[in-house]
């Protein structure tokens, strides 16, 4: 026992106490695999944001909340006789075997671009229909948009350099302004493409678009509570001042927040 692995100490510590849960707790005893689908999207969520915040301790216990939620789910399946942790992991091992042949066997991928081109290429080997099968239908659109162009990369179906994007994204604005001043209804379309476009360059230029929307949205809200305590301070009322009045104390509180 002194020469056990505490990583596996503490993950049948876990499973344990899954055990027990299931057995004992009134709460745990009701939970579905369906009941638990809503709490671990929200709890992925939660752990987006620890890591936005670089919040490390924040991020260790949502990381444990999410392991417990796949601990969960097995238990449960292992219940209904479909599958129990060890099949999963097993599972995972297996295919990360079977997708890593540059280092489990001869093939040679000295660089990123080459391992996500390999895994793709295997991908459609192992049976899948298309390239883009692995893409969840439930994603938000932003995020979708961003992983449909990584797996058709994968496969070399994508610009050559970053100013061909950029010209895209130019063109898609253009046709935008188009109609939009002709009122067509054609404008949603149009306004998708750009936002689509623009998801693409952001691969090219190294930004994560969801990461930089996410970004721009908590240092807006940042932004927009410290103007809200300043006109407060000065017992003002928001609603009752003018767009100009507000854009002073907005100017106020970039200051003090900053970026």
């Amino acid at each position: 026992m002194e020469n056990q692995d505490p990583r596996l100490v503490a993950f049948e510590r876990l499973l344990n106490i899954m055990d027990d849960l299931r057995e004992k707790c009134p709460w745990d005893k009701k939970q579905t695999l369906e009941s638990l689908r809503h709490l671990t999207i929200e709890e992925t969520y939660e752990l987006a944001d620890a890591i936005l915040d670089n919040d490390m301790e924040e991020l260790k216990g949502e990381i444990g909340d999410l392991m417990l939620h796949m601990v969960f789910y097995s238990k449960i399946a292992s219940e209904q006789k479909a599958f129990d942790i060890t099949d999963v992991l097993t599972a995972i091992c297996d295919k990360l075997v079977h997708r890593h042949p540059h280092i489990y066997g001869d093939v040679v991928a000295e660089d990123e671009a080459t391992v996500k081109a390999n895994w793709e290429k295997l991908k459609l080997k192992e049976g899948k229909k298309s390239v883009l099968e692995g893409v969840p239908q439930s994603l938000p659109a932003l995020v979708k948009a961003a992983r449909i162009q990584e797996k058709v990369r994968g496969i070399g179906f994508d610009w050559d350099n970053q100013e061909q994007v950029w010209e895209k994204v130019k063109e898609e604005l253009e046709e935008l302004k188009v109609e939009v001043d002709q009122h067509t209804d054609r404008i949603e379309s149009e306004f998708g493409d750009v936002l689509f476009s623009m998801i693409n360059y952001s691969r090219f230029i190294g930004v994560n678009p969801e990461t930089a929307l996410e970004r721009t949205n908590k240092k807006f809200m940042k932004r927009f509570a410290a103007m809200e305590i300043m006109i407060n301070l000065e017992n003002k009322v928001l609603s009752d001042m003018n767009l100009e009045e507000m854009d002073v104390y907005w100017e106020k509180a970039k200051q003090q927040v900053g970026e």
